[in-house]
């Protein structure tokens, strides 16, 4: 504390006390005040000065808790109006004083003045002459000061001011109210209006006891949304500060104890109000934030009238300049270029209910967690059948519809990212799995939070955090609010109606199933569906919602290169530009909502077809981009002109697939004179199956009727007198009834019997073989037997072709004509017998094009050159076809004309 001029008198005379300076902290009472000096490094040093001469009333005291039987004392008339005319007068004021007198328990009494020099308002005299204080009794007038003292007593007495005025000051005593009865009501009752107050005491830099007028409620009020560092209190009684806790503690007191203020009651805590103090100069709880005295704190921020975001923009401001209890502040993104820290990105994919996959202005794609949010999650560990595969996205409650909202919101279009913080990579325990190292931000679109959005629609809920855990979101505190609204109205995860459910049917590979499925697919023209994945540029997984079922789809027209595969003890590497058509194909449809018309299936179970997106087929789109090659079988679509247009343009162009494209002349084969005419009598069939070296099985048009009428009426009989299970002892060669997969009964032949559980048989009307068990059997009726009408199916094998030897090659060729005429009406030609079966020709019905030519043009077979003349016509045709192959290095000729040297390795003859 400074002090003045000590200036001493004449020798021998008697000692002038020192003149000190301070400023008024805190008025006690009426005669009795704290004085502070300045602030240097920390809280400055104060002490009590005591008014000599003058005595006024004592204000109200609350009985010590420890006292049981001691009672609260009231104020004595006039204490109150005497301590407020001293605080109205000096709190925050600079005063000069002397020391008089001081006791033995160090008590300090003195002189007061207003100002820095004694030439100031005394404050005594001033007390005395208002009326509110008096002269202490015994004492003499033997000075001037004792004399003015008298003189402004009797002043006031004549005056009759204070407790000089007529009554005995009842009034002046104030009713103190210590307790609330009930806080929540009496916060509620003033509906967040200002209340006058005074600030009575200041605990730490947080938490004040206040004064409220009127009424005189004495109550303890906590700022809402902050905490300042506190004061420890040891086994021993004795206060231990935290760090800053002294300095909070006197920034608050130096602007708020013992000021006129205005409080919003805003919240309750037990006894303790949660509020808001308004000062003229400003808001308390700002500026402590503001001044790296306080932090946010989640629980209570959010009853914060005034906007919580004010008080985040305050917190950040000090972490910046990591003021006082952010001296060590590490930013979570401290270490990212702004370049990193906000971007705006294209929406690629959406992962989950809180992740998804951008791509960025560089074309690199990074994946972004939405900050501080946590997808719907399956609660207990017996909610899931064991024995049953998890599909989270369907058997998750609410995380398809939290997904389908993202999709639908977000793919395709450009969002601003704001990265909050970087979670790093976590190592796994035994209950939780390892996690790489995360990139969480706040993604927005059109002003709105996405995750804001999520969890006020109950369709993901926030992460509670530690109070010193940074790592979170920006706009925390709108999440926590979002989320209050969605568990008060009940959306969503935080509903008590009964939680969706999604029977989602998966028939990819599933070739019985998918069969089922085909005859709907084909009637309903073109179907709405959602690309759940991308295998390949012409592969997809898609999501049917009318059907609600999963497909594999594949484009049909077109020849994609092969992506590579992992097949056991080795990886294919995929073919040139494999990676560029996948990576094509998800950016234009991946997630998005298309159209697809489904015409046929392949042996796999796969469905083949046309995909249109925003009204674009996307075959001729990958054909344009020089992704894709026409596939012969595009002949009978309406698109073929649309492709072999786009075709054309792309060679030209020279790029891609088409890079080392030359157009070569056809190698002409001189025509052999014919001796013998070709018979060319072609019969409609139905193609009903096909086998794996390239047979297959056909039923004949003109007798299908009497096939269909013979199979209703059979199964009229067998329903009205069913076979009994188990009662039929299969043998070898026997003919019989088989119920297949549909639970239909068919006409079949027995082939092998390994055991009663394994029986091997063959649907004569159909084609097709399967092991069934000997309870799915029956004997075939007398009446719908072989003689009253033949087996259906006639097996036939392709004539002018050879099948190649090789599994993978074979396969492609059979894959290609599932594609193209399984369960097909088609055209047939018989050419030439031989010791197993009758070899053709066959034609789509439609286009009159050759399939087996086909094969050959798509280099997946080879051509059997027979030396019959009445077949060199046609021979001919088919090796030009395999000549042009050849060249384009097409599928067996992707390395060049293999047979060369090595032929009968390659189980290949010329």
């Amino acid at each position: 504390m400074a002090s003045s001029a000590q200036s001493g008198g004449t020798s021998g005379g008697p000692a002038v006390p020192t003149v000190q300076r301070g400023i008024v902290k805190m008025v006690l009472s009426g005669c009795a005040i704290i004085v502070r000096g300045q602030p240097r490094g920390g809280p400055p040093p104060e002490r009590q000065i005591n008014l000599s001469n003058i005595r006024a009333g004592n204000l109200a005291r609350r009985a010590a808790a420890t006292q049981p039987d001691a009672k609260d004392t009231p104020d004595e008339p006039w204490a109150f109006p005497a301590r407020e005319f001293l605080r109205k007068k000096l709190i925050g004021k600079e005063v000069c004083f002397t020391i008089e007198n001081k006791t033995p328990q160090g008590r300090e009494y003195g002189m007061i003045y207003l100002g820095k020099d004694t030439n100031g308002e005394n404050i005594a005299e001033s007390l005395v002459a208002e009326g509110l204080a008096t002269r202490r009794e015994g004492m003499r007038a033997n000075n001037p000061e004792q004399n003015r003292l008298s003189e402004c007593e009797e002043q006031a007495k004549a005056a009759k001011k204070g407790m000089w005025s007529e009554g005995n000051g009842s009034h002046t005593i104030r009713d103190l109210k210590y307790t609330i009865e009930n806080p929540r009501h009496f916060v509620d009752s003033h509906h967040q209006k200002p209340v006058n107050a005074i600030i009575e005491h200041v605990r730490d830099g947080s938490v004040v006891r206040a004064l409220l007028l009127p009424d005189y409620y004495l109550v303890t009020v906590m700022l809402s949304g902050i905490k300042c560092p506190t004061f420890r209190r040891e086994a021993d009684g004795s206060e231990t500060p935290e760090p800053f806790a002294a300095e909070a503690k006197f920034f608050t007191e130096s602007r708020l104890l013992q000021r006129d203020v205005q409080i919003i009651l805003e919240s309750c805590h037990n006894q303790n109000i949660l509020g808001t103090i308004l000062h003229p100069n400003g808001n308390i709880t700002e500026l402590l934030l503001k001044e790296g005295f306080a932090r946010c704190v989640d629980w209570s921020i959010a009853v914060y009238t005034r906007g919580a975001e004010k008080l985040r923009a305050a917190e950040r401001f000090a972490k910046e300049r990591r003021l006082r209890i952010w001296r060590d502040y590490v930013a979570p993104t401290a270490n990212l270029d702004q370049k990193d820290k906000q971007f705006v990105a294209k929406v690629m994919q959406v992962l989950n209910a809180d992740a998804i996959v951008v791509k960025l202005n560089s074309g690199d794609y990074k994946t972004i967690h939405l900050s501080s949010i946590r997808p719907p999650r399956l609660e207990g560990e017996n909610t899931q059948d064991k024995n049953k595969k998890l599909r989270p996205l369907y058997d998750i409650p609410y995380m398809f519809e939290a997904r389908e909202f993202l999709r639908k919101k977000l793919i395709g279009k450009k969002v601003n990212v704001t990265v909050d913080y970087i979670r790093p990579a976590s190592p796994a325990t035994e209950t939780v799995p390892a996690f790489s190292e995360r990139t969480c931000a706040t993604v927005t679109i059109g002003g709105i939070n996405i995750a804001e959005a999520l969890v006020s629609k109950g369709l993901a809920t926030v992460i509670r955090y530690r109070q010193d855990d940074d790592q979170r979101s920006s706009h925390y505190d709108e999440l926590l609010a979002a989320e209050a609204r969605a568990i008060k109205n009940g959306k969503g995860l935080h509903s008590k109606k009964e939680v969706p459910i999604h029977r989602v049917a998966d028939i990819s590979g599933d070739t019985q199933k998918a069969k089922q499925f085909l005859p709907f697919l084909q009637r309903a023209g073109r179907s709405e569906a959602v690309v759940e994945y991308v295998f390949s540029g012409s592969r997809l997984k898609l999501y049917l919602p009318k059907e609600t079922c999963l497909i594999t789809f594949l484009l049909a027209g077109i020849e994609c290169p092969r992506g590579a595969r992992n097949l056991p003890g080795l990886v294919q590497e995929g073919e040139p530009f494999s990676e560029e058509a996948t990576l094509f194909t998800k950016e234009l449809v991946l997630q998005r909502e298309v159209e697809v018309e489904v015409e046929s299936m392949d042996k796999a179970g796969n469905f083949i077809g046309w995909l249109h997106i925003d009204g674009a087929n996307l075959s001729v789109l990958l054909v344009e981009h020089s992704l894709s090659k026409v596939h012969f079988t595009a002949e009978r679509s309406s698109y073929y002109k649309s492709l072999l247009s786009a075709e054309e343009a792309a060679k030209q162009k020279k790029e891609k697939v088409w890079a080392h494209y030359e157009e070569q002349p056809v190698e002409e084969v001189a025509p052999v004179l014919e001796e013998k005419e070709r018979s060319a009598s072609y019969k409609p069939v139905f193609v009903t199956e096909i086998t794996d070296d390239l047979h297959f099985y056909v039923q004949d048009v003109e007798t299908g009727t009497q096939l269909e009428k013979l199979m209703e009426n059979m199964r009229n009989d067998i329903a009205s007198h069913p076979p009994v299970e188990g009662s039929y002892a299969p043998r070898r060669g026997e003919f019989c009834i088989a119920k297949f997969v549909d639970g239909e009964w068919y006409r079949a032949r027995v082939e092998k019997v390994e055991s009663p559980a394994r029986v091997h048989v063959f649907y004569i009307d159909y084609g097709n073989r399967e092991i069934l068990p000997s309870t799915r059997l029956g004997t075939l009726p007398p009446a719908f037997s072989t003689r009253v009408l033949p087996a259906q199916a006639t097996e036939y094998a392709f004539a002018f072709i050879q099948v190649p030897q090789d599994e993978d090659a074979r396969t492609d060729a059979v894959d290609s004509v599932v594609r193209d005429i399984q369960n097909t009406q088609c055209l047939l030609n018989v050419e030439h017998l031989s010791a197993g079966c009758p070899h053709v020709t066959l034609q789509f019905a439609d286009s009159k094009g050759d399939v087996g030519l086909g094969l050959v043009k798509e280099g997946l077979v080879m051509v059997e050159v027979r030396k019959e003349k009445q077949f060199q016509k046609v021979i001919t045709e088919y090796l030009n076809a395999q000549e042009s192959a050849k060249s384009a290095r097409l599928n067996l000729w992707r390395y060049g004309d293999f047979r060369a040297d090595d032929a009968d390795e390659f189980g290949y003859s010329r």
